[in-house]
């Protein structure tokens, strides 16, 4: 992304700038986390990244195709999303299994006719990557909301070309976004999640990925850079351990934090004194 802004017509006529000159790349093998308050314009970027949103101002590049100037069909089809309209949009009665298959041409719908075996077989490889093979049968809606994100990210790495492309046969995303994937989800739930992560960045050495949370508790150990972003502008941008300090996190979210590592994993407690408890 170079130089990018995104702005709306807000209710009063006035315009509503969602992301401000905005610039940013993501490299083959780099895992990023995207950090940052409610409404500081996360979830817009993450729309630019997967072509679901062109900028009002500015240039953005996906996977060598400029957003505006491709067919956004065909690029879609190349990055794996996981995000809460995904994890709505599925009918009624799909198992595990068939929510899975649906992420091998990036369509909500089954395509059963597209269909080939080297597909099913990568379907279950990528559900015991995940530890979801004991999902494979069972329904969709029947299943707790950790359970539906494993499924979610399990599908998300099944797109891609549709072209013999690994040992499996089947080529993978080119891209994985990843849009608050633990929201909603307990402690046990939370760490299978992450685990999850770990284990398909470990397999997929070259993917790069990009996950958006405001909590840093959610940030897997395999992040290599992170995004500070505040009111749709870039604080900080860089390698972690750099970019998730105390000075420019806290900065971000408004307040005094103190940010810790322990394990390859983040932890933040906010330090306030008297007079901003009572406030």
């Amino acid at each position: 992304m170079k130089d990018v802004g995104v702005r709306r017509h807000g209710r009063d006529g006035r315009p509503l700038v969602l992301l401000d000159r905005v610039d940013w790349t993501v490299g083959a093998s780099e895992h990023w986390v995207v950090l940052g308050p409610n409404g500081a314009g996360k979830s817009t970027l993450l729309q630019l990244a997967g072509g679901a949103l062109q900028p009002t101002t500015g240039t953005v590049h996906v996977l060598g195709a400029r957003i505006g100037g491709t067919d956004l069909r065909d690029l879609r089809e190349r990055i794996g999303r996981v995000d809460a309209a995904t994890a709505r949009a599925f009918k009624p009665g799909f198992d595990g299994l068939a929510v899975v298959l649906t992420g091998a041409f990036g369509s909500i719908a089954l395509q059963r006719k597209r269909l080939e075996p080297r597909h099913v077989a990568r379907a279950h490889e990528l559900l015991a990557l995940v530890g979801a093979s004991a999902l494979a049968d069972r329904r969709y809606d029947d299943c707790s909301q950790g359970e539906r994100q494993r499924l979610l990210l399990a599908r998300a790495l099944m797109g891609g070309e549709d072209e013999p492309g690994g040992e499996d046969g089947v080529g993978g995303p080119q891209l994985l976004l990843l849009d608050e994937p633990a929201t909603g989800l307990d402690l046990p739930s939370r760490e299978r999640m992450l685990h999850a992560l770990v284990a398909s960045a470990r397999r997929s050495h070259e993917l790069p990925t990009v996950t958006v949370t405001h909590h840093v508790e959610e940030i897997p150990e395999i992040t290599t850079h992170a995004l500070l972003l505040r009111d749709g502008r870039v604080l900080a941008a860089g390698p972690v351990d750099r970019v998730l300090a105390s000075a420019p996190v806290g900065a971000c979210f408004g307040i005094g934090v103190e940010v810790t590592r322990t394990a390859g994993r983040w932890a933040a407690r906010a330090v306030l004194d008297d007079r901003a408890v009572g406030a």
